[in-house]
């Protein structure tokens, strides 16, 4: 049997180089048409289409030549580790553009008993942010906070960096493959993707509460940023909450720091 936690009463929180490799290609040496050889000789004038043509050739080779005596002073500085011109500058290789990968989602079975009918239910957490909005509107419902329009709830998820949830599904044991999934938590939070992050909206359906579920769920949340390299994480929260966050080594006001808020004036 799973340890058993006190979890607080769900409140309304807002809140809780590598260098790139240079490769130089020397072109090949190409001969002069036959044209081109019988007119430098003297013995034959130049037709107007070829000496378009030549033209082109000569063009052509005052650019290889020019880019081949570029690369063979780039190579040489380079060896010598300065770009040589006018000024002496130190030559930086460009830096490989950063790759940035998506976090794979997390699913965990927190929980897995047989309910009085011989069904059996899962609490399922996960960070895959399936979140339907009608149903967190109706857990919201639940623990009595105020409703807000679908519209900015569906943006918030939209918008946030992480969205964790508790799900309880429920198998039949009379119908095989037959489940109920339900909506039970959830936990966002914002970040800059780097440093920060702050957890907001953390809620538990009231008839899960005083099973540990709070807590196993913020766990497993404020582990997720640590794995994606978050280290500084925060919260706001109620004055009835702030032992359950406490335990989870939140502190109040750590150094004396206060967070000053705007409220609109109308």
């Amino acid at each position: 049997m799973p340890p058993t936690f006190t979890a607080a009463p769900s409140s309304s929180i807002c809140g809780v180089r590598i260098p790139t490799a240079c490769r130089f290609e020397a072109q090949s040496t190409v001969s002069a048409p036959r044209f081109l050889r019988n007119w430098v000789a003297g013995k034959a004038p130049l037709p107007a289409l070829q000496r378009t043509a030549l033209s082109e050739v000569m063009m052509v080779k005052t650019r290889s030549a020019s880019a081949w005596s570029l690369k063979a002073g780039l190579w040489d500085s380079l060896r010598s580790g300065f770009l040589k011109s006018n000024s002496t500058e130190t030559v930086e290789p460009p830096a490989a553009p950063l790759e940035v990968e998506e976090p794979l989602p997390v699913e965990i079975v927190l929980l897995e008993r047989t309910l009085l009918d011989g069904s059996t239910e899962q609490i399922l957490f996960s960070s895959a942010g399936d979140v339907d909005v009608y149903d967190l509107q109706a857990l919201c419902d639940k623990v009595g906070w105020p409703r807000r329009p679908l519209s900015k709830i569906a943006a918030s998820l939209r918008n946030s960096y992480l969205v964790a949830t508790l799900h309880s599904i429920i198998r039949s044991s009379e119908t095989e493959g037959e489940e109920k999934k339900q909506l039970i938590g959830m936990a966002r939070a914002t970040s800059d993707h780097a440093f920060n992050a702050t957890i907001w909206d953390v809620l538990v359906d009231p008839s899960y509460q005083g099973q540990g579920l709070g807590k196993a769920l913020m766990e497993k949340v404020i582990r997720t940023l640590l794995q994606r390299d978050i280290n500084n994480i925060t919260l706001f929260a109620d004055n009835k909450v702030i032992d359950f966050y406490k335990n989870l080594g939140f502190e109040v006001d750590p150094q004396g720091i206060k967070g000053m808020f705007w409220y609109p004036r109308f």
